[in-house]
């Protein structure tokens, strides 16, 4: 039998964690559970759009991409697709760097793009004030009538 997952909803993540249960404290963009593998270790993940993302389904919680533990002992690797712990191959050392050069360039592209499309600071004042000005026009516009 696989090993499950279910989503349960906190305000805290609780210092002790049981196995089986994916802790989400969405006002802290977090989640956490004990790793897959059974070791005990606490494997946390942020919810960011850099980072890890969380879908809900009927069938239990889908947490991608992978949860990588090549830095511990236990060495797991391992997807929570809809509640089901689906094991991945251990990678080797190449394959882990490579991981996370690939991690970076997304975070960088994802940043780059977000600073791109983002005003600077005189275009957003301008469009505050253009926004101000016409609320203003519109309230002696009514005065008026």
């Amino acid at each position: 039998m696989k090993m499950r997952f279910r989503l349960e909803r906190v305000q805290h993540i609780p210092a002790v964690l049981e196995p089986g249960v994916l802790y989400v404290a969405e006002a802290f963009g977090a989640a956490a559970h004990l790793c897959a593998c059974g070791c005990g270790d606490k494997v946390r993940t942020p919810l960011t759009a850099t980072e890890w993302q969380l879908e809900e389904s009927p069938f239990g919680p889908t947490l991608w991409p992978s949860i990588g533990r090549s830095h511990h002992p236990c060495g797991s690797h391992y997807w929570i697709r809809d509640g089901e712990v689906h094991w991945a191959p251990t990678w080797t050392q190449k394959e882990i760097v490579a991981g996370r050069s690939a991690e970076e360039r997304r975070r960088k592209e994802y940043f780059d793009r977000d600073i791109a499309n983002t005003p600077d600071k005189l275009t957003s004042f301008k469009i505050a004030l253009s926004r101000l000005l016409q609320l203003v026009r519109a309230i002696f516009r009514r005065k008026r009538k």
